[in-house]
């Protein structure tokens, strides 16, 4: 790919940094009287809407503190002294590739903090799931190739990863025949999946308590008497024992606030499967960097988000680093909120500093104690790397065009040597 400085023509290949599944067979190119970025190659609402907030001309964004503009070194300057002067900061938002990850970690290293992504409860309900049972996990070509017993856990997950099914192979002509059910799901959802080819779809328990409905099948595919199972529950046991390769998708973020119990009752589902087949689970989330910055921080430190390097070493604690807890406590004197990919995780409203460092829409309003600076978005501006939601596959990005703005890494990094400096002052 040639790095342009206004795309004229589509761009391609380019991989697609706005949902978790990555997808690698899209275009870009210049579209509009405004000259905003548009979709071409195939179609995703998602990826439209995020890419019609860029324009293919460079950012005229600038850094500022306290809502009033300033160059870059002020604004680095500024965010050095509120991390120099913190004894407890937070790293939240985490929305970066992996170059951005590893800078944020050696930071959080210098200075204590706390790190957790901006839907930091969602991705730690499979961490959870993992460190207390384990599970057995599956990828997308997997899926795509094997499958022929694909359960849409909770419904059609199209608001997180629009193009899911498709990479699944679900209604590929070409591909084998499979059976999709859905578990748990909404009115409405069966009428999406009309028409698909090679597809023979059912509901079960539309609408139903998605913990009760899971248990009940748990006990159910463990050959175990269930008088009042939903409807439908005894037919999908059988369905499930009699698949070569039987396989639950969910989207993370659409299950209810006992999410980890759903999670873990079908992994035990799977295993009980896996006694005398084949199947598995495939959980769609970790978007916005969120996947990627856990497994950096894992492979530096040997420990996931919600963690801390501190006088008493590196500490984990899913529930007490939950960085909504600690704003509501006022456990953390000092923020910084990362979110390159767009303003759809604006940073917390607190009463502590905050530094943000941002999607160029994503700038807060001006009030004292806050600066902002403007970043590249890995795969439209500066090239990166993110891990797909399957975690198994990273993938490149390439930039579309020449923002002009710094990359989360590039910010971070002046921002540690600046801290150092500082810290250094203070001790001399």
């Amino acid at each position: 790919m040639t790095l342009v400085a206004a795309p004229s023509a589509a761009v391609a290949p380019w991989t697609c940094p706005f949902c978790p599944l990555l997808c690698d067979d899209l275009a870009v190119a210049a579209a509009g009287p405004a000259g905003t970025l548009g979709l071409s190659g195939g179609e995703c609402p998602r990826a439209q809407a995020a890419l019609s907030r860029f324009t293919a001309e460079p950012s005229s964004a600038s850094p500022s503190i306290d809502g009033r503009p300033c160059d870059l070194d002020a604004a680095v300057a500024a965010a050095a002294r509120i991390l120099a002067g913190s004894r407890q900061p937070l790293f939240g938002g985490l929305g970066t590739d992996v170059a951005g990850a590893r800078a944020l970690y050696r930071l959080a290293c210098e200075t204590g903090a706390i790190c957790d992504a901006a839907r930091g409860s969602e991705l730690m309900q499979g961490q959870r799931t993992l460190q207390d049972h384990g599970g057995f996990l599956t990828t997308l070509a997997e899926v795509r190739t094997r499958a022929d017993l694909v359960v849409l856990v909770g419904g059609l997950p199209a608001r997180h990863a629009p193009r899911l099914l498709q990479r699944c192979g679900v209604g590929d002509a070409e591909g084998p025949e499979r059976q999709v059910v859905l578990l748990g799901g909404k009115a409405g959802d069966e009428a999406e999946l009309a028409g698909l080819a090679r597809v023979a779809v059912k509901t079960v328990a539309p609408g139903a308590d998605l913990f009760r409905t899971v248990a009940q099948l748990g006990a159910l595919v463990g050959g175990r008497v269930v008088r009042d199972a939903g409807p439908g529950l005894a037919d999908l046991a059988g369905r499930l024992h009699g698949a070569s390769y039987a396989v639950f998708v969910g989207a993370v973020a659409d299950l209810p606030a006992e999410g980890a119990l759903i999670m873990e009752g079908l992994h035990r589902c799977v295993g009980e499967l896996n006694l005398r087949s084949r199947a598995a689970v495939l959980w769609v989330g970790g978007g916005d960097g969120a996947a990627t910055v856990n497994q950096t921080f894992a492979w530096l430190s040997g420990l996931p988000l919600r963690s801390r390097t501190g006088p008493a070493g590196i500490e984990h604690d899913p529930l007490r680093f939950d960085a909504v807890r600690l704003l509501d406590d006022g456990a953390v004197d000092a923020l910084l909120w990362v979110s390159s990919f767009g303003p759809e995780s604006p940073p917390p409203s607190t009463a502590v500093p905050r530094i943000v460092l941002g999607h160029p829409a994503a700038a807060p309003a001006g009030r004292d104690g806050t600066v902002f600076i403007p970043v590249s978005t890995p795969g439209i501006g500066t090239p990166g790397h993110l891990f797909r939601t399957d975690g198994s596959v990273v993938l490149p990005l390439l930039p579309v065009y020449t923002d002009g703005l710094p990359s989360v890494a590039e910010v971070v990094g002046r921002l540690t040597s600046a801290v150092v400096a500082a810290r250094a002052g203070q001790a001399a």
